[in-house]
């Protein structure tokens, strides 16, 4: 994930307000529950990679206390952005994760809330975040587990109304090439060993959101495959789809959303 200044769909740049309003809270909950799990100490050090709008980089905050340091980073500057005026007293800074300006052993604990699958080569990504872990430090990460239910089915038969399966897998496989391997407890659990973290554990967690039926849609837009039919489709076009988006998933379903998710939550730790 390099850093990105102009439009690409498999960035988060466009959605950046939209994804601070649907996704924040959801995402904060997971985060506090990955902050608990590394276990980083009081007026101690975090790095949040793939911070987005900063709700996990506030949980880290909230640990470490005010005596503590927690930096956020994100490539998107959209992402930042949000973040710097949504959460001004919070450390952001825009970096790649396979290419983290940091020093050595810098950190008590690094937090990766739902950005493994994103990167085009995650050794190299999770070697630079071991590499700025200080011994004894613990990674933890969390990736979204096997579910799907009637709300995304209804999703997932809207936008193949307008493109073919073929194209929208190859377009999410682009935007998240390993979110089926972070979606298998085991094969997570492998990969993090793998990287040279000992012990590793993993466990799958149910979360229950609860969101408005068009704020489920417009989270949906943000996704892989909602930003590549909006690059396809153009904005117009795409605009007319969220309309037919929204009649469906009302006809379908009431004003307020139960969303249950399967996370899986992952922390392992550096030998010192």
């Amino acid at each position: 994930m390099g850093l990105r200044t102009e439009r690409d769909w498999r960035g988060y740049d466009e959605v950046a307000e939209t994804y601070e309003r649907v996704h924040a809270t959801r995402t904060a909950e997971v985060a506090a529950d990955l902050v608990e799990l590394a276990r980083p100490p009081e007026g101690g050090r975090v790095l949040d990679v793939g911070a987005g709008t900063g709700s996990s980089t506030e949980a880290g905050q909230k640990a470490v206390g005010a005596q503590g340091v927690v930096v956020g980073v994100d490539p998107s500057l959209g992402m930042l952005g949000v973040a710097a005026r949504v959460r001004p007293d919070l450390r952001f800074a825009a970096a790649e994760a396979i290419d983290l300006p940091f020093k050595d052993a810098g950190f008590d604990a690094v937090i990766a809330n739902f950005v493994l699958s994103h990167f085009t080569k995650y050794e190299t990504a999770l070697y630079d975040m071991l590499r700025v872990l200080k011994p004894g430090g613990r990674l933890a990460a969390s990736s979204w587990s096997e579910r799907e239910d009637e709300f995304q089915r209804t999703w997932r038969e809207l936008v193949e109304g307008v493109t073919t399966h073929e194209l929208l897998q190859d377009a999410h496989d682009r935007a998240m090439p390993w979110e089926e391997r972070f979606r298998d407890p085991a094969r997570l659990e492998e990969t993090l060993r793998g990287a040279g973290l000992h012990p590793v554990t993993v466990q799958r967690r149910e979360y229950r959101f609860r969101l408005s039926r068009d704020d489920y849609v417009a989270g949906r837009e943000t996704t892989a495959s909602g930003r590549f039919l909006h690059d396809m489709l153009g904005d117009e076009e795409f605009r007319s789809f969220g309309e037919r988006a929204r009649r469906l998933f009302a006809e379908r379903f009431p004003d307020v959303i139960t969303d249950f998710r399967d996370v899986l939550l992952a922390v392992g730790t550096k030998p010192a």
